[in-house]
């Protein structure tokens, strides 16, 4: 029937409600744009809550649960009035194709502690590839996956794994739930009765996809997660409307400062920064007005830091990655310096790991290491090496403060503090230990002489960044080139 965008859903509903909705929805995109786009269709179907309790049944989107989806959209609601069943979250348009972006939305997840939303997308993936848990032991994962080398750092799927096996998480067959929803599709559903479909993603060239566009309508949610400037504001729109939205049901009002401060803090991450909307109306209670002070005391900085996504590309060697987060960087005016410094800080972080590779304690870690193993074994070894290092260092500290109260007779001893070397300690540091994993796991992509190599480079391109009038970005992309691509 048609397609049609998240902004104009409002208009879309208005027009439904006089000449009738259809039969066949499908809400794709942003989670809480879809879930929102499903709120609203729902409050003018079933605009009564009574109706809603009696008339309305949600079913989890896994495919095999398709098949009860649609008998229940073929069934007679037990009152009078229409019946809305929605199928959340489903899978059934994911394709091969999608499995690199699954694979990475997987990793995202479990980064964030997110296990059962990791888990929903890597089963998802097993499902398309016809895979069991036994097919992705440790032995074969790679090839069964197909993992590039961008996901070279695999062990965090043993985590997921362990998830499902704990969690009895089924795998379903993809192929035939889907043959079945587009044959319900072409059949058609009983007058008054409705289905509702939510899919994070969908793959447009599928059959399926393309039947439910031709019997129903989709409801785009996607935003695009890009940083140039359209797309900036574009994200800045969808939070500004829903953040409004939500504050006229609470009868509450935002200072600008406020809502400068959340997007700071959350970026483009819009179930966090409602989240935390949600916080700050409690917070404020019979307050009306939020200020900058409340974002201050109540919430937390989870926005993540493009700095830290470019450092990673860079020590990740992938070329691609860091060439276009660092044109990301220099459009957002970050300084080059500042970008300079952040390579710098990498590389020494990749040369303190070799150091404690080599050390004695270094024993305690092996590239193949799960997270897990990692957290038990390793991570007691680098405090300790860390303790051993500090005392080594105030040690000469105390040596050399000796021989220069003894050169120049001072009667009171010279005290000095070792903080020259202990900024790179990173155990105490560390609120979690997964990036100091994350750190070691990326280490191995270097041998320590091509370290020292990239750190002479690194030196030499600040040099010439402070005196040498050249172009900042080709001094920056010449030094990237040299480190990922220098063996």
């Amino acid at each position: 029937m048609s397609e049609i965008q998240y902004k104009d859903l409002k208009s879309h509903i208005n027009s439904a409600a006089k000449e009738g909705f259809s039969h066949l929805y499908l809400i794709c995109g942003e989670e809480m744009l879809c879930k929102t786009a499903l709120d609203e269709l729902l409050d003018a179907m079933l605009p009564v809550a009574s109706s809603r309790e009696m008339n309305y049944e949600p079913v989890d989107g896994t495919n095999e649960n398709i098949f009860d989806a649609i008998e229940r959209v073929n069934t007679f609601a037990f009152s009078a009035g229409r019946k809305v069943v929605a199928f959340i979250d489903s899978k059934i348009f994911y394709s091969k194709d999608n499995q690199a972006a699954l694979l990475t939305r997987a990793k995202d997840a479990c980064i964030q502690n997110d296990i059962k939303k990791a888990a929903r997308y890597f089963t998802g993936i097993m499902s398309l590839l016809n895979l069991s848990f036994d097919d992705v032991s440790k032995e074969n994962i790679k090839e069964s996956l197909k993992i590039d080398e961008s996901l070279s750092d695999y062990n965090w799927i043993d985590d997921i794994i362990a998830y499902c096996i704990e969690n009895n998480v089924k795998l379903s067959g993809g192929e035939d739930s889907a043959a079945f929803l587009l044959t319900a599709i072409e059949k058609g559903f009983p007058k008054g009765n409705h289905l509702i479909i939510l899919a994070e993603q969908a793959d447009k060239r599928l059959n399926l996809y393309k039947a439910l566009n031709k019997k129903g309508i989709i409801i785009d949610c996607q935003v695009s997660k890009g940083d140039y400037k359209s797309e900036r504001v574009a994200q800045e729109n969808v939070i500004s409307e829903r953040m409004n939205d939500i504050l006229l049901k609470n009868g509450k009002t935002i200072d600008k400062d406020a809502y400068l401060a959340m997007y700071e803090m959350t970026g483009f991450d819009l179930r966090t920064f409602l989240n935390n909307l949600e916080k700050l109306i409690a917070y404020a209670g019979k307050r009306k007005n939020i200020t900058a002070g409340d974002v201050e005391t109540v919430l937390e900085r989870t926005k993540t830091d493009p700095i830290y996504e470019f450092t990673n590309a860079v020590s990740d060697r992938n070329l691609e990655n860091s060439l276009m987060l660092l044109d990301s960087l220099l459009y957002s005016e970050i300084h080059p310096l500042q970008v300079l410094s952040s390579i710098i800080n990498q590389i020494r972080k990749l040369i303190y790991q070799k150091g404690f590779a080599e050390s004695p304690h270094g024993k305690a870690w092996d590239p193949g290491f799960s997270y897990p193993r990692f957290s038990s074994v390793t991570m007691p070894a680098i405090s300790e090496y860390e303790k051993n290092l500090l005392n080594g260092i105030e040690g000469w500290d105390r040596y050399f403060a000796d021989e220069e109260k003894a050169e120049n007779k001072k009667k009171k001893p010279v005290k000095k503090k070792s903080t020259v070397y202990s900024d790179l300690f990173i155990a105490k540091k560390a609120k979690s230990p997964y990036p100091l994993y994350q750190l070691f796991k990326k280490a191995e992509k270097f041998r320590k002489e091509e370290l020292l190599f990239c750190y002479e480079k690194l030196k030499k391109a600040d040099l010439e960044l402070k005196s040498s009038g050249k172009d900042p970005k080709l001094i920056l992309v010449n030094v990237i080139f040299q480190i990922c691509l220098q063996k």
